[in-house]
């Protein structure tokens, strides 16, 4: 019988988590019941009474595997930040965020000029991107706005008037933009 080495085995074992995590969020988005707000599927918010929102309506997950590997780091790729759409027509949008991680998370929709690409922003020595030019920010747990962090299993939201144009929406807390929680929208 062919044994695997020590290293090929840690990198099978994660492999399978991650595999097996996805699966884990995909069967709870489909076993939570009825679609959330906006009818898109994404599950309610918690705890979190959310209002009627205005506008176009875009919803916003944000996922993390809530561990962090040896050294402190957190693992690439644990962590997203999706959409349910990629493109909205320009003028009110409200975007209700909902975190369905087990750590504190937060979007800002910052403007993407010229040819730059989502996630390829400077990563300061604090772990953030420059929030320069940001349009809004949901991260008030259960409320509308900025705030501490959008704690797990609740939502925030955020109503912008948006005028054409590509932007990013990222999670800006340390760390967390330079693993993945970034996602683009086009608004035509």
């Amino acid at each position: 019988m062919n044994r695997l080495s020590g290293r090929a085995q840690i990198l099978l074992g994660v492999v399978m988590t991650l595999l097996l995590t996805g699966v884990s969020l995909a069967a709870v988005a489909l076993l939570h019941g009825a679609p959330g707000p906006g009818g898109r599927g994404f599950p309610e918010a918690g705890g979190c009474s959310i209002p009627n929102l205005p506008g176009t309506v875009v919803n916003v997950s944000a996922t993390d595997m809530g561990g962090r590997m040896a050294g402190g780091g957190m693992m690439d790729g644990a962590m997203r930040l999706s959409a349910d759409r990629a493109t909205v027509a320009h003028g009110e949008v409200t975007f209700l965020v909902t975190n369905l991680g087990r750590l504190s998370h937060e979007m800002v929709i910052l403007p993407l000029s010229g040819t730059r690409a989502a996630g390829t922003r400077p990563i300061g020595g604090d772990g953030q991107v420059d929030e320069a030019g940001s349009l809004g920010e949901a991260s008030a747990t259960c409320a509308e706005g900025e705030g501490q962090g959008i704690l797990p299993r609740t939502a925030s939201w955020v109503t912008v008037n948006l005028p054409a144009g590509r932007y990013e929406l990222v999670c800006n807390f340390p760390g967390h933009y330079q693993v993945g929680m970034y996602t683009q929208l086009t608004v035509t």
